[in-house]
């Protein structure tokens, strides 16, 4: 049916023209109204009725974003408009979120999990909490909206994550679940752990809009009360470092003091607005080289599993070891600080930083992540030209290094200025758990 762009207006005769004329001018521009108006209704029901066939029904992926070109074509300036007849036409603002409540509620929908992996170097976290952009979850958000493969809102999709990163921090294995929209059409209970040929190819779809340092590396039906955080068995931490003149064997030594339960409230950055119970289980943490080496250094790894981590804990550990590392502190010190009747208020030192955090891993029970042959390739092609790239930059950066001339005696020509180290028993002190709690009950009065 063809929309004509025919001005609505009502239009007022010339002054001094009779009652009657007047009258009979406006009866006829209501009777073009009213017929414009039932025009538009035909149009919707057609729209409507052509989404509900086409949407949710195909195994092919271009059917993702079959509401798209719909609604891009009914905001064009060639179509509908904004016309306004006494509050009867609905705007195109409207007439979209119509649209698409109608298109999502004719949808079938399952719950599923999702395994991402990002480089985080550039966001300002995961969460889309942060207070400043970009943010891995945002750009995660921005992709489900635009290939239609979210149902709904984020609040109505059940979304969970199973971390939260800090910025800069990488992950090779975080998780979030949520509703999706699906092409089976019976998906009750959502146990099945076989992927059916006609689903929607969920890691390919996604990663085509993604940005490229982000990627879906896999997703898993999961039952609808399965919940990222929550069901979450434990997660596993790497931080890369170099050697340099660190002692290996009283880091691990010191790494071993971890393992267990413990309270951590000296290793974190305390929230006691939101967190009481700052006891967790370390499961493991060793130290490994990773048998790379650059500049005459060795890359080595830490590797932390827990069931759950504070805010911040991983880096203040790993900050600890650096200083046992280092000489500066004894193994003994995280024994020290481990003791909370002991040391009661966390001393002030500096986290390790963040780039080279990775979340590694989270495992779940009876939860197997999956991708298509195609999806699982172009990842591999993907990751092996952004490493490429970064290997190019590396040799630019190792020509530049070579054109320094270098010092008469073969050194840099300085010496390194020594550090200064206040034994952490002695420095300055952040406030108590039970501090921290009077100062929030004394601003917020009950």
């Amino acid at each position: 049916m063809a929309v004509h762009d025919t001005d609505p207006t009502v239009v007022l005769p010339p002054t001094g023209e009779s009652d009657g004329d007047q009258a009979s001018d406006l009866r006829s521009q209501i009777s073009s109204l009213q017929s414009r108006i039932e025009e538009l209704e035909r149009e919707n029901k057609r729209l409507v009725t052509l989404i509900s066939r086409c949407q949710c029904s195909s195994s092919k992926e271009e059917n993702v974003n079959v509401v798209a070109p719909i609604v891009t074509t009914l905001s064009s300036s060639d179509s509908i408009g904004e016309e306004k007849v006494d509050n009867e036409v609905m705007s195109t603002t409207a007439y979209e979120a119509d649209l698409h409540v109608k298109t999502m509620e004719s949808c079938t929908k399952r719950y599923i999990a999702l395994q991402i992996m990002y480089f985080g170097q550039r966001y300002y976290g995961f969460a889309s909490e942060a207070t400043a952009e970009p943010t891995v979850e945002a750009e995660i958000f921005k992709a489900l909206e635009r290939t239609r493969i979210l149902v709904g809102n984020r609040k109505e999709s059940n979304y969970y994550r199973c971390g939260r990163t800090d910025r800069g921090v990488s992950s090779t294995g975080q998780v979030i679940s949520l509703f999706v929209r699906s092409n089976l059409k019976d998906n009750a209970g959502n146990t099945s752990t076989t992927e059916s040929k006609q689903e929607i190819d969920y890691v390919r779809v996604l990663n085509r809009v993604l940005p490229k340092d982000i990627r879906v590396i896999g997703w898993s039906p999961v039952p609808t009360d399965f919940n990222a955080r929550f069901s979450c068995l434990s997660r596993e931490y790497k931080y890369m470092f170099w050697k340099g003149s660190f002692d290996i064997e009283k880091m691990k030594e010191g790494a071993k003091r971890f393992v267990g339960e413990h309270d951590f409230r000296n290793f974190c950055k305390m929230d006691a607005a939101n967190v009481r119970n700052y006891r967790r289980h370390i499961t493991s943490f060793d130290i490994f080289y990773t048998n790379q080496r650059s500049n005459d250094d060795e890359l080595w790894e830490l590797r932390i599993r827990g069931s759950a981590f504070l805010w911040h804990q991983v880096r203040c550990m790993v900050a600890v070891l650096f200083m046992i590392g280092q000489g500066f502190e004894s193994p003994d010190i995280i024994d020290t600080l481990l003791d909370t009747n002991k040391i009661q208020r966390k001393p002030q030192y500096n986290m390790a930083p963040e780039i080279p955090l990775i979340l590694r891993s989270c495992q779940f029970k009876d939860v197997s992540f999956s991708c298509s042959s195609g999806a699982n390739h172009a990842l591999v092609e993907h990751l092996r030209k952004e490493y490429h790239s970064y290997v190019l930059q590396a040799a630019i950066f190792h020509e530049a290094l070579d054109c320094l001339c270098p010092s008469e005696d073969g050194s840099a020509g300085f010496e390194r200025k020594k550090i200064r180290h206040v034994p952490l028993v002695l420095r300055q002190t952040e406030p108590s758990y039970e501090e921290r709690l009077a100062n929030l009950k004394i601003k917020v009065p009950s």
